[in-house]
């Protein structure tokens, strides 16, 4: 397969990976009383959650050869 043909099934791959992240049965796993450093654990869980997504995303995207 072509590099770009790669690239774009890995694309999707996270695409849905961050669609079932953010799927009402995982955030309402975290969605508790409880905080992290003072802030809510469903922020935190979303905040974390989305900014691994964008540095997955870049590493597919900038690792392309």
């Amino acid at each position: 397969m072509t590099g770009h043909g790669a690239i774009g099934q890995r694309l999707v791959v996270l695409f849905f990976f961050g669609v079932l992240l953010f799927n009402y049965p995982l955030l309402y796993i975290f969605n508790q009383s409880s905080d992290v450093i003072g802030i809510p654990l469903l922020y935190t869980y979303i905040f974390v959650a989305w900014a691994l997504l964008i540095a997955a995303f870049a590493y597919v995207i900038e690792s392309a050869p």
